[in-house]
C-alpha cells in the first residue's frame, strides 16, 4: 500500500461478481470515472450536485485502490462493475459531454476525513429504490436546488469531518497539476516539458503543429500546439494549459510512449535535461531567477519592507534576503528557497501592483514588465512600448536595427530582441522577459 494516496493512471475493472468468471478491462482512470458518472448519474442535474456525486464515485475508487481491498485478497483488479458492491460500468458505454467536463476538473480530488490520509469510502445510493448510511443521489440534487455546493451537500451527508484533497499526485510518474494555468506568456520549465511531450504527440497525431523553439516560454507555436491538442480530445479549444489540458496532455503522452515500448524508446537527452530549475536557492541562475529578481525589486517600490535587489540572473544572498523578508510578509514558509508556492505568489502580488499602479509612477520608474513574456505574434500596447525603447536605444547603438512602432512583433521586433540579448550575453531566444524589459526600459530612459 502507498505511504500516500496517489490517482492511478490506469484501472483495472472487473465484469461481474468478484468470484464470477468474467472479463477484466483496463481503462484510464478518468475513463472509468467519466464511465461510472454517465451510468449513475444525469448530465441535466444540478452541477453542484453533479460534483458532489463524482467526487463520492472517485473517493469510494480511491479507497478501494488504496487500500487494496481486491488485489490483497488474490484477485487480478482493482474493482469490479456489480452495482451491489461496486459501481455500474458499461463496457464501451457512452459518456456525457457534461459529466465529461466536469470529471476532467474533479478526477484527482477526493474526500477523506480529517486527520486521515486514506480517501474516504464513500458509499453513496439513488435514494428512492435503494437507501444507504451515505449520500442520496436524488436527495443531493434537492439540496443542490435549495442552493448548496458541493462541499456542503457531502458535509450534509458525510459529517462535518470530511474535507477535499485537491490535485492529488497521479501515478504512473504523471506530474501533478502545479495549479497554475499556462498560456501565451507564461514561461519556466513546466512550459518547457509541455512543449517537448506535445511535440513528442504530435509523432502519432499529425494535425498537432511541430514546435520549434523549445525553450521555457509559451509562445504562438505554442498556443497553436495546444489548440490543436484540445481540439482533437474534445476539450475546450482556448490555448490555455488548465488541469483537464496538463493532464490530457501527460495520459497521451504516456500512452504514446508506451506503444513504442516495443522498439526500445526511452527517455531521450533532451526530455531529461532541466534549463528551467522546479526551485531556485543559493547558487541557482538563469531566466527564471531572473524573474523572481525583477518581481521583488518592482514590490520594494511599494514594500519597504523589501531590501533593493539587482537583476543579476544569479541567487545571491541578497536575493535571499529578499526571499526571506517576502515570505515572512506572506505567511509563507520562511526558507528563502523559492519554490512553485513562493514563486507563484510573488508573481501574484507583482500582476496586482501593476494593475494598482498610479500613472506618476510610471513616469517615475518606467513602463512596468507586463508580466508576461512577449513573443513573436503579440499584439498590443506593452509590444508598440518596447518597440519605441528600441528604436531609442538604436540612435546612438548601431547593433540595434530600429524597427517599425506598429505593435505587432514580428520578425523585425524578433531580431532586435536577439541583437539586445547578445549584448547582454544572454539566451538569444528572440522573447522579451522580465531581465530583458528592465534592461530595455533603463537603457532607453538613460538615453540624452
Amino acid at each position: 500500500m502507498a505511504v500516500l494516496p496517489e490517482v492511478p493512471l490506469y484501472i483495472t475493472v472487473h465484469l461481474g461478481r468478484p468470484d464470477q468468471a468474467a472479463e477484466n478491462v483496463t481503462v484510464s482512470f478518468t475513463d472509468y470515472i467519466k464511465n461510472v458518472a454517465s451510468n449513475e448519474i444525469y448530465p441535466g442535474w444540478p452541477e453542484e450536485a453533479i460534483k458532489a456525486n463524482i467526487l463520492a464515485q472517485v473517493s469510494f475508487t480511491l479507497n478501494r485502490v488504496y487500500t487494496e481491498y481486491y488485489t490483497s485478497r488474490g484477485y487480478n483488479f482493482d474493482i469490479t462493475n456489480n452495482t451491489s458492491i461496486d459501481h455500474s460500468f458499461s463496457k464501451d458505454g457512452e459518456v456525457y459531454d457534461t459529466l465529461s467536463v466536469i470529471t476532467d476538473n474533479l478526477f484527482n480530488n477526493y474526500i477523506r476525513k480529517q486527520g486521515r490520509i486514506e480517501p474516504f469510502y464513500a458509499q453513496f445510493c439513488d435514494g428512492r429504490i435503494t437507501q444507504c448510511d451515505g449520500l442520496s443521489q436524488w436527495g443531493s440534487v434537492e439540496l443542490a436546488n435549495q442552493g448548496m455546493n458541493y462541499l456542503e451537500i457531502l458535509k450534509y451527508y458525510y459529517g462535518d469531518d470530511i474535507e477535499i484533497v485537491e490535485n492529488a499526485p497521479v501515478s504512473d510518474n504523471i506530474a501533478s497539476y502545479p495549479g497554475v494555468v499556462f498560456s501565451l506568456g507564461s514561461f519556466g520549465n513546466d512550459v518547457l516539458i509541455l512543449k517537448r511531450e506535445l511535440n513528442r504527440i504530435s509523432q502519432n497525431y499529425p494535425a498537432i503543429p511541430k514546435i520549434t523553439d523549445l525553450n521555457g516560454v509559451f509562445d504562438r507555436e505554442t498556443d497553436e500546439a495546444v489548440r490543436a491538442f484540445q481540439k482533437i480530445f474534445n476539450l475546450t479549444v482556448d490555448g490555455a494549459v488548465g488541469k483537464a489540458t496538463w493532464y490530457k496532455i501527460k495520459q497521451i503522452y504516456a500512452a504514446v510512449k508506451r506503444l513504442s515500448e516495443l522498439t526500445g524508446e526511452g527517455l531521450t537527452i533532451s526530455e531529461v535535461e532541466r534549463r528551467y530549475t522546479e526551485e531556485m536557492s543559493l547558487g541557482s541562475q538563469g531566466p527564471d531567477v531572473e524573474s523572481v529578481q525583477y518581481y521583488l525589486a518592482f514590490l520594494g517600490y511599494f514594500y519597504p519592507q523589501l531590501p533593493p535587489i539587482a537583476i543579476t540572473g544569479f541567487f545571491n544572498e541578497e536575493t535571499r534576503d529578499a526571499v526571506f523578508t517576502f515570505q515572512s510578509v506572506y505567511g509563507l514558509p520562511v526558507t528563502g528557497v523559492v519554490d512553485a508556492e513562493t514563486f507563484y505568489t510573488i508573481e501574484r502580488e507583482y500582476r496586482n501592483a501593476v494593475s494598482d499602479l498610479p500613472a506618476n509612477y510610471r513616469s517615475a520608474i518606467g513602463e512596468p514588465y507586463p508580466g508576461r513574456f512577449l513573443t513573436v505574434g503579440d499584439r498590443g500596447e506593452s509590444v508598440r512600448i518596447i518597440q519605441e525603447y528600441f528604436n531609442r536605444i538604436a540612435v546612438n547603438d548601431p547593433a540595434i536595427p530600429t524597427i517599425a512602432a506598429d505593435g505587432i512583433f514580428g520578425n523585425e521586433t524578433r531580431n532586435a530582441v536577439i541583437a539586445f540579448q547578445r549584448q547582454l550575453g544572454i539566451e538569444e531566444n528572440g522573447a522579451i522577459g522580465p531581465a530583458e524589459w528592465a534592461e530595455i526600459v533603463l537603457r532607453a530612459n538613460n538615453i540624452i
